[in-house]
């Protein structure tokens, strides 16, 4: 029996913690609808990148709700293939943004081969694990090669490598906007807790193998049906050990982007490098694709009159 202490606004742009009764194994259940199409609608990118985006997305919200802190966790790839860059970051208040860079050309022969998609699309290069929590505490980073198939399985080598922490991972993305259809992503993640001296190994390793094998029987359509609620996504998959799930973290697509924020961004640079030929200056965010433009009389202002 699912017992739900609290309630997410809705059934999906959420994060939600569960546990399975008598066991320790915790999970994470990660929906996005509306704030991943928000994201997405802002750039227009090629399905196969939108997807790629919306899986870093979901996997940076299903990280991010593991963590206790309060500032920004950031999800990113840098790669040497058609995709080069995918960043994802989530702030403590649910609040989340992501962009991709990529090669046009490259992206559409990729497009035509078959193969996973992390060596097809990213190629060689690293995952990166960022939470930042201000300028008075230091960051933590976590680094692991794109050692896999898909995102998640790069996530499973981190863990395992880095972490030393049982970790299994299902995720999926449908974006399909050329369509018409609207984004959807989902993942639901199990980790292994250290258990206390009085629990016996082999029923803990038990545990745990079917904790891994039933998250293997999830299907796409299970995980990205909006028609199956959380609660009943989660007893349908561990009814029959029982389990908890806790109050669920709204999740939604908000940029921290301003021209406050631009403007102190390029008193950082000289003048004379970063102004048009007619002495202006455009900016426009890479996350959200807002434009700041500023004139010559608001860069004599900002860098003062006498700076060129």
């Amino acid at each position: 029996m699912t017992e739900t202490i609290g309630a997410p606004r809705s059934d999906i742009d959420f994060a939600q913690t569960f546990q399975i009764e008598g066991q320790d194994v915790r999970g994470r259940l990660v929906r996005l609808g509306p704030a991943l199409d928000q994201v997405l609608t802002a750039h227009g990118y090629p399905d196969v990148v939108s997807n790629m985006l919306a899986e870093t997305l979901v996997l940076a919200a299903t990280l991010a709700s593991a963590l206790k802190y309060e500032g920004i966790f950031t999800l990113q790839t840098q790669s040497d293939g058609p995709i080069s860059l995918l960043v994802a970051d989530v702030t403590s208040d649910g609040a989340l943004r992501g962009y991709a860079r990529f090669d046009a050309d490259r992206v559409a022969e990729a497009e035509t081969r078959n193969g996973a998609p992390v060596p097809r699309l990213l190629g060689q290069g690293h995952l990166a694990f960022t939470v930042d929590q201000g300028a008075d505490m230091d960051r933590y980073q976590g680094v692991t090669e794109l050692d896999g198939a898909t995102l998640a399985e790069c996530a499973h080598h981190y863990f395992r490598n880095s972490e030393q922490l049982d970790t299994a991972i299902y995720i999926a993305a449908r974006t399909r906007r050329a369509r018409g259809e609207k984004s959807v992503a989902g993942a639901l993640m199990v980790q292994r807790m250290p258990h206390g001296k009085s629990v016996d190994p082999t029923d803990a390793e038990d545990a745990w193998r079917r904790a891994v094998a039933i998250l293997a029987s999830l299907t796409d359509d299970e995980l990205l049906d909006s028609g199956l609620d959380h609660d009943q996504l989660l007893f349908r998959l561990y009814h029959e050990d029982g389990v908890r799930a806790h109050a669920a973290q709204a999740l939604f697509h908000r940029c921290r982007c301003s021209r406050d924020k631009v403007a102190n961004t390029l008193k950082s640079f000289p003048r004379a490098e970063i102004i048009d030929q007619d002495g202006h200056v455009g900016v426009v965010c890479e996350f959200c694709k807002s434009a700041y433009a500023f004139a010559p009389d608001e860069l004599d202002r900002l860098f003062g009159a006498t700076d060129a």
